[in-house]
């Protein structure tokens, strides 16, 4: 299996969910699953960030001519249900489903088309970026989904291949162990990279189980129980997972000596 992961940038004014969160930088939104059939799209979403935040994201999620993840940037005509499952101050969890037209098209529909079933899809979104995590089978021929997603979004949005490599489970134990041994945030050469203020706040996040599923403290209360500003704590907690994950990526085999194997 691989891990590919990509990254799609809306200019201004093609996407209502990009618009409101580069407004609002201390707003993300986190997919919780993500389904695609020949036919439709279906997902659950959790979004976190401040109630004005959150409400405008309501309304971007119920604009009439928006559907999720349908990259035609004209009315497609698709049937649309939009529906909030939770809401909280500063977390909101949104279904949607929209029924596929003869127009329509998506990141995960394109992923089909070429890459077959039995894809696993995550994203996140923050500010204009929309960043796609999909782990799939190792021989599928990424470089014709890339370059078919390519023709679909146009030249309103931007697009970045980040990462593909070959997903390891020895890998993947030996850092769990790791983990587990030190009780928290690894104390080895990622863990060395962060300021100690980052490297404070991204031990507390995970000792009181903001990084859970379900969370059992979110950020409000975190940085109550920090004694700093909850946006204080939130550009920390982002500029530390930047960092690791840049690092991360440091050390693996970079994108061209992977693609050089397909």
């Amino acid at each position: 299996m691989r891990e590919f992961v990509f990254a799609l940038e809306y200019e201004p004014g093609t996407n209502p969910v990009a618009d409101v969160l580069a407004d609002h930088p201390d707003a993300s939104v986190r997919s919780l699953s993500c389904h695609v059939s020949a036919d439709s799209l279906w997902r659950v979403d959790l979004a976190t960030g401040s109630e004005t935040a959150l409400a405008e994201l309501e309304a971007a999620y119920k604009t009439a001519d928006y559907f999720a993840d349908c990259l035609v940037k004209d009315d497609c005509g698709a049937d649309c249900e939009v529906q909030v499952l939770d809401r909280s101050s500063d977390t909101l969890v949104v279904y949607t489903y929209w029924d596929r037209t003869d127009v329509c098209t998506s990141v995960p529909h394109v992923a089909r088309e070429h890459l077959g079933d039995g894809m696993l899809f995550e994203t996140y979104r923050e500010g204009r970026r929309y960043r796609w995590r999909i782990v799939l089978a190792s021989d599928a021929p990424i470089h014709a989904f890339f370059d078919a997603l390519g023709e679909e979004v146009g030249e309103c949005t931007g697009m970045e291949m980040i990462r593909l490599t070959e997903l390891d489970p020895e890998h993947g134990g030996n850092g769990a162990a790791a983990g587990a041994e030190t009780g928290g945030v690894a104390n080895g050469s990622l863990a060395g990279a962060l300021p100690t203020e980052q490297r404070e706040a991204l031990q507390a996040a995970v000792d009181r189980g903001y990084y859970e599923t379900p969370r059992r403290i979110d950020l409000s209360e975190l940085a109550e129980e920090l004694d700093v500003p909850r946006s204080t704590l939130s550009y920390r907690l982002r500029r530390a997972e930047a960092t690791l994950a840049a690092t991360f990526v440091d050390e693996t085999e970079s994108i061209e000596q992977l693609a050089a194997g397909l």
